[in-house]
């Protein structure tokens, strides 16, 4: 059965033994070591966060991780819905005043079951849109919203999503899908007239520092529950500031 040593830790979640350490006492001081509601949980507090971790990074059913962890189904389930919104991401701290911070924003789309959340998209799948802040300099999740039907554009995704407000008095940039939210985005090319050169060159660093973003999406998305979430609900949400909670742990030195 798995147990939060550290070479299960390493294997099944990819976080060092020490950032898991970490996770586990995020989630004990979010009140995670009470009861659920019923009888004793029958794992300790480490190994339920192991479970959870284990369900994001691997998404396998809840039939296939109670061998696993020598419970039933059943339990891995209540583990999973009790613990899955106290691994969420912390609030974004504020910027200091005297140091100039670039976030950047993008959206990406994650299938989804469940049709309350998702829509049709241009993955010919039924997808959710989820935008995400990360910070350039460091990569890290700042924040993101809620997931939107797939089938929204990202700009009106961004208007409603709230991160507007996260973002406030802070640098953002974005690719062209984001033209007319005050956003930076790259110089548009209008038909019968190029660019200018120092224009292509601007797009040329824009596209470069912009590719950090889909870069965290391609590390974010190591987590499988990313890659086709069968939850439903607030389901895909918390599983999302989750994933974006134990990225941010495994990017920290």
């Amino acid at each position: 059965m798995l147990r939060a040593d550290a070479v299960w830790v390493e294997t099944f979640t990819g976080l060092r033994i020490d950032r898991f350490a970490k996770l586990v006492r995020v989630v004990k001081e979010r009140g995670g070591n009470g009861p659920g509601g019923g009888r004793p949980w029958s794992l300790p507090l480490a190994d339920r966060v192991l479970l959870v971790a284990v369900h994001y990074r691997t998404n396998l059913t809840m039939r296939q991780l109670a061998p696993l962890f020598g419970i039933s189904p059943a339990t891995v389930c209540r583990v999973i819905h009790r613990l899955r919104p106290l691994l969420a991401l912390e609030p974004a701290p504020r910027p200091v005043a005297d140091v100039d911070r670039l976030w950047i924003v993008d959206g990406t789309l994650i299938p989804v079951r469940d049709r309350a959340v998702a829509a049709s998209s241009r993955n010919y799948r039924f997808s959710a849109n989820v935008q995400v802040i990360i910070d350039a300099d460091s990569r890290l999740v700042i924040a993101s919203a809620r997931p939107a039907p797939g089938n929204k554009a990202d700009a009106h995704v961004w208007r409603e999503s709230g991160l507007p407000a996260t973002a406030a008095g802070t640098t953002v940039i974005a690719d062209g899908a984001y033209l007319g939210t005050g956003l930076i985005v790259p110089h548009r090319r209008r038909a019968g007239r190029p660019l200018l050169r120092g224009q292509e060159e601007d797009n040329a660093e824009h596209r470069r520092v912009r590719a950090r973003v889909e870069h965290t999406f391609a590390r974010m998305k190591n987590w499988n529950i990313l890659r086709d979430c069968r939850q439903k609900g607030d389901g895909l949400h918390h599983a999302v500031q989750a994933v974006a909670t134990m990225h941010n742990l495994a990017m920290t030195r």
